[in-house]
């Protein structure tokens, strides 16, 4: 199985399916994960496989690794239209991610004004208003809710202990509209062959009924794209993906489809 480990802290850029052009900004080590999660699909393969050996950049890496990189692309008249914070883990677990993003935008507004700033996350904690704070502060701030059904979060997303799904939900809603809700769907079977397909109605229709709570600005569905540390697992069709956005558009809400 192939697996991505990014480098650290500046990679890219890349051509996201979502997103555009996007130089990606690694918090994490640069030889391992560090995530609070440790989902079954994750193109950076399993926690457990990529235990790090190295520290997490320091905010003065950061920064002058982002402005070193942005200067260059400047100089060769390459315009990214983002600057995303992802990479290998959850980049809120920087215990610096507030001033980190601080810094992002100071070096943005310098170098590529046009440029937007997004952050990918597992959501699992936003609800540190420190972190909430710092993610009121970027453009995209992009949150994971895979499912709300606790058994299938367990078997999908594997969070550490203490995850509670209407507590996330409820960190979500203090966005007041200012996030863009992720989700992944995805079928098959798990490394035990229980089915984790999280497509079923059981599954999609309390995940509008969150999102009619929550209120986002937008939602954002896709499928597997890279080959995934669990091989039974399966893309959603792109019918399937369809027929969920349109009732996420139905109730309101913008909603893009990456297949």
């Amino acid at each position: 199985m192939s697996t991505i480990i990014y480098p650290s802290p500046i990679f890219g850029p890349i051509h996201s399916r979502r997103l555009g052009v996007s130089l990606g900004i690694n918090l994490l080590p640069a030889d391992g994960k560090v995530c609070s999660f440790d989902c079954i699909y994750c193109e950076c393969g399993l926690n457990a496989a990529h235990r790090p050996k190295l520290p997490m950049p320091t905010p003065e890496e950061v920064s002058d690794a982002l402005e070193a990189r942005l200067q260059q692309m400047h100089d060769e008249g390459l315009h990214p239209d983002v600057l995303t914070f992802a990479g290998n883990g959850e980049p809120t677990l920087h215990p610096h991610f507030p001033e980190i993003i601080d810094d992002t935008r100071r070096l943005r507004d310098r170098y590529c004004p046009e440029a937007r700033i997004s952050v990918l996350s597992n959501a699992t904690q936003v609800l540190k208003p420190a972190v909430r704070e710092a993610l009121m502060r970027v453009d995209n701030n992009i949150q994971k809710l895979d499912t709300v059904d606790p058994d299938i979060i367990h078997a999908i997303d594997r969070p550490h202990a203490g995850y509670d799904v209407a507590a996330i939900v409820e960190g979500l809603c203090a966005f007041h509209g200012h996030v863009i809700v992720q989700t992944m769907f995805l079928t098959g079977t798990d490394a035990d062959g229980r089915d984790i397909s999280n497509t079923a109605e059981r599954y999609v229709g309390p995940w509008l009924d969150a999102l009619c709570i929550i209120r986002p600005e937008k939602v954002m569905i896709y499928t597997i794209d890279r080959e995934t540390p669990i091989a039974s697992l399966r893309k959603a069709a792109p019918d399937v993906l369809d027929a969920i956005a349109a009732r996420v558009r139905t109730i309101g809400m913008e909603c893009s489809v990456a297949y």
